[in-house]
């Protein structure tokens, strides 16, 4: 954290950033062990019965990580910087949608259509 800045007089200046405090770093700290744990435990316990269903509980819990990291750490929210930061977010989430979308699209075609059909297990 970085101290506020004063002015000739030693009053305090806010220069409008939002600071956290120690019990919101150990908040969010807390809550990244644990995000990080579970996981862990979900794979190496095989906790769900289908691959899937891990991949996809993996996937979620990664995501409420991120969330975690932006608030906690990042100290993003909608009034920040006049709610430029989110909506800097919002178009850097699109735009990963976008390229990750097209990519497993073409990687799908591209094994549909352009492999050959022929059995890899009798191939020494």
């Amino acid at each position: 954290m970085t101290p506020a800045h004063t002015d000739d007089h030693g009053h305090a200046e806010d220069d409008g950033h939002a600071h956290g405090s120690l019990r919101s770093y150990l908040v969010g700290f807390g809550l990244s062990v644990i995000l990080t744990a579970v996981p862990f435990w979900l794979v190496m316990t095989g906790a769900l019965d289908s691959k899937q269903a891990t991949a996809f509980a993996i996937m979620a819990l990664a995501v409420i990580q991120i969330v975690v990291h932006m608030v906690f750490f990042l100290h993003m929210n909608v009034r920040s910087e006049n709610g430029w930061n989110m909506m800097a977010l919002i178009f850097t989430l699109v735009l990963v949608v976008i390229t990750l979308t097209g990519s497993l699209w073409v990687m799908y075609h591209l094994n549909t259509n352009m492999m050959p059909g022929h059995d890899m297990s009798q191939i020494p």
